[in-house]
């Protein structure tokens, strides 16, 4: 850990405290529009994970996955799109589909 310059007071390492947490907290409410979480499957194995129930936010599919001892699953659901590139060619792309 650093020390504030002239006061010999320690400094947080850079890229913590409320600058980084603001950009955390909007990461990931932006994910939440795009990203579905899902507990296992009881009787599932990771190698073949199955879908068990969806869990509404990433805080609490945390929490369940801690208390059960389980992991979780977090899911993208894309849709194929056509866009065209720069040079006027279509391209396929990958779009996330939002929560409904």
């Amino acid at each position: 850990m650093e020390t504030r310059p002239g006061t010999g007071a320690p400094q947080p390492p850079s890229g913590t405290g409320t600058e980084a947490a603001k950009t955390r907290r909007r990461r990931l409410s932006t994910d939440d529009d795009f990203v579905r979480y899902f507990l296992p499957k009881p009787g599932s194995a990771a190698d073949k994970p199955e879908l068990g129930r969806e869990m509404p936010n990433e805080g609490e599919a945390l929490i369940e996955a801690f208390k059960s001892g389980q992991p979780f699953y977090a899911l993208t659901v894309c849709k194929a799109a056509t866009e065209v590139n720069g040079g006027g060619s279509p391209v396929i792309v990958k779009q996330a589909v939002a929560r409904n």
